[in-house]
């Protein structure tokens, strides 16, 4: 996603200031589900398109990116809707969805996206932290970081002079 549409979002919505929940915010944009039913008859499903146009608008391209180069979570998504559905168009407004609803959660905790977070299918899950500290017992003195990436101890570092 680029800054525009990230831009965009924040701003027609103000900073997420006055949502309280994530359906608070779905309903905003119109991308609430509403059905067409009377009596015995039931019609099609459908979004509302009630809320902010300037959203939708903006999230359209993303959401063909994120379906196009595979992004993990969004593409499964894309493919289940479309094989239940066999509208694109369909798919790709329930990916606009969930580009929103992750805008806005990683807005509220103040985080950055994590691409390991989503699982790829096949590929076993990876953890994104480890609950304790672990230490590497195949080479004694080298020890993991919090990124899980290996160094080596060690205290003359820490106490040579530096030299200019």
């Amino acid at each position: 996603m680029s800054i525009l549409t990230i831009a965009t979002v924040i701003s027609e919505t103000n900073g997420f200031y006055l949502f309280k929940n994530q359906r608070q915010l779905v309903s905003y944009c119109g991308y609430d589900v509403v059905e067409n039913q009377s009596g015995k008859r039931k019609g099609k499903t459908r979004i509302s398109k009630k809320g902010n146009s300037h959203i939708r608008r903006v999230l359209h391209m993303p959401a063909f990116n994120v379906v196009r180069y595979r992004q993990a979570g969004f593409k499964e998504l894309y493919e289940r809707i479309y094989a239940g559905s066999n509208q694109k168009m369909k798919a790709y407004t329930a990916v606009q969805r969930k580009l929103l609803i992750l805008i806005y959660t990683l807005w509220k905790k103040n985080e950055e996206f994590n691409e390991a977070y989503y699982n790829s299918g096949n590929d076993e899950t990876k953890p994104l932290f480890s609950p304790g500290f672990e230490e590497d017992k195949k080479s004694p003195g080298i020890t993991g970081t919090q990124d899980g990436l290996p160094f080596k101890e060690s205290t003359e570092a820490l106490f040579s002079p530096v030299q200019n």
